[in-house]
């Protein structure tokens, strides 16, 4: 079959690609994003890391599918832990899946979901180190994301405590992920082994907060809103008058104050990233992209306070060259990184207002 009729609109002809082609293209049809960063991983990781973010989607998929009642998002995400763990049945999933995606669901998912089963075929090809990382991160996730969907979301959580939950849910555990998934790549890596899981708590916990933020005109039109309302609430703004023509001078401040959580948790982003030796340049041009793209995402939000849409504080494709270069040439020295990271994130500290960033064990435990 030619090159030319190999796409995720026919998903018979991925079957013609070997694993790593067939996950890469999955991987531009569900994530710009990871599949600029994930192909700078060692080859070594790069297979478990794909398979560890398609997994991740299809659970995304199943939450945020709105033809799916609470029970049915329960019911798949508990079959789809036991599917990860045995992979045993991947096939009768897809199928009682499949059927149930709406016009809503992007045509990318409707791809993975029907060549789940060899998703999971791989999953199954790792060694048995990875594929217990992977099958723990999707059961933490697929238990923790219908706690959430299934309350009312419209006037936002009720306490920033809550956030830090949904965030360990939906990142944070990811972040853990990695975390073994790096050190069971390297024993120079594993020496700091508890100290970069509690740290890739907070890693991911930064990178949601930011998408959150960006996102939240987004989600409000969904009837959503993940902000926490006890911050509003000190700051006297109410989250049920939430809307895009908000122009608030308290609800900026309580925006602010996010923002400043956030950068606390990017902040430990980077000691993260020190961690990792600095001869591991793919592993560290992986974190530092990530977290170089949230810091400056986290700066057009604070320049524009007053943002109805996230394409109003998308950073440019000029700003990604920008952070790729930048780490490319500093990304071996832990001192000017240091440097880089404070200078271009000064702004983002709220000045009136401190936040003690909670343990990885005070979310897991939660």
């Amino acid at each position: 079959m030619s090159e030319t009729l190999i796409s995720l609109d026919n998903p018979k002809s991925l079957s013609q690609l070997s694993d790593n082609d067939f996950q890469t293209l999955l991987l531009e049809g569900v994530s710009r994003t990871f599949a600029l960063t994930i192909p700078q991983l060692p080859k070594q990781l790069y297979s478990a890391v794909a398979n560890a973010y398609l997994l991740c989607r299809i659970v995304d998929t199943i939450e945020d599918e709105v033809s799916l009642s609470a029970a049915q998002k329960k019911y798949f995400c508990s079959e789809f832990i036991d599917v990860v763990k045995t992979g045993f049945n991947a096939e009768p999933f897809a199928v009682e899946l499949a059927p149930l995606l709406s016009e809503q669901t992007i045509p990318a998912e409707h791809t993975l979901i029907h060549v789940l089963p060899r998703v999971i075929q791989i999953t199954h090809s790792l060694d048995d180190d990875q594929i217990e990382a992977l099958a723990c991160c999707v059961e933490t996730m697929a238990e923790g994301m219908p706690i959430f969907q299934a309350q009312n979301l419209h006037d936002g959580l009720p306490i920033l405590s809550d956030l830090d939950r949904y965030c360990y849910y939906v990142a944070g555990c990811v972040g853990e992920m990695l975390a073994k998934l790096f050190c069971h790549y390297s024993p120079e890596i594993a020496k700091d082994r508890e100290e970069l899981l509690t740290l890739s708590v907070s890693f991911g916990q930064g990178l949601q907060m930011t998408n959150i933020l960006k996102d939240i005109w987004d989600d409000a039109q969904r009837g959503v809103c993940w902000l926490p309302q006890d911050i509003f609430t000190e700051t006297g703004f109410d989250l049920k008058n939430l809307s895009p023509e908000t122009t608030n001078e308290n609800f900026r401040l309580g925006l602010e104050r996010l923002i400043s959580i956030a950068h606390g948790h990017l902040n430990n982003a980077l000691l993260y990233t020190l961690k990792i030796p600095t001869h591991e340049t793919g592993i560290r041009n992986f974190c530092l992209w990530a977290l170089g793209m949230a810091v400056l995402t986290l700066k057009k939000i604070k320049q524009n306070l007053d943002f109805n849409h996230s394409d109003q504080v998308k950073i440019t494709r000029k700003s990604v060259k920008a952070t790729i270069l930048a780490t490319k040439l500093m990304g071996r020295s832990n001192f000017l990184l240091t440097v880089l990271f404070n200078l271009t994130s000064r702004e983002l500290k709220a000045i009136d207002w401190t936040y003690s960033i909670p343990s990885s064990k005070a979310n897991s435990d939660l």
